[in-house]
């Protein structure tokens, strides 16, 4: 499984917005600048964490967007179950009775552990966590 194209930049453009000061409105042509996105997509790719209410958007002069939560309370679960939808890893585990197997396939099981621990790492990481990780890597300009 690969996250798609979108969903990488989503994250990037929420850890971002997680470096900006708490309620700052952070402009559209800042995020796509820093994060080599075109508006239209950087709009696009927003508008599912706008519904979840992980960033706020401010129209007009002087608009652009915030997060409407703190970056302790964002994890990449988050963003990811926004932007993808919910994890399911193979077919069988996408709902009730999906799959005439799970009762006696040996490998049933085995995805559902998988996916439990995956979405269990995945919300482990908040965008603060991530911002502290930034702070102990070699700087990109050296």
């Amino acid at each position: 499984m690969i996250i798609t194209r979108a969903t990488e930049y989503a994250i990037r453009s929420v850890l971002y917005m997680a470096k900006q000061r708490r309620g700052e409105i952070v402009y559209k042509k800042d995020i796509c600048a820093s994060q080599e996105v075109t508006p239209a997509f950087l709009t696009k790719i927003l508008q599912p964490l706008i519904k979840a209410g992980i960033v706020g958007s401010q129209r007009g002069v002087g608009g652009g967007f915030f997060l409407a939560k703190l970056p302790t309370e964002i994890t990449l679960l988050d963003i990811i179950m926004a932007e993808e939808g919910p994890l399911y890893i193979n077919q069988c585990l996408s709902g009730e009775g999906v799959c005439t197997r799970d009762l006696f396939c040996p490998v049933h099981g085995a995805w559902h552990e998988i996916r439990e621990q995956m979405m269990t790492t995945l919300a482990r990481y908040s965008f603060q966590d991530l911002i502290d990780r930034e702070g102990q890597l070699p700087s990109r300009n050296k």
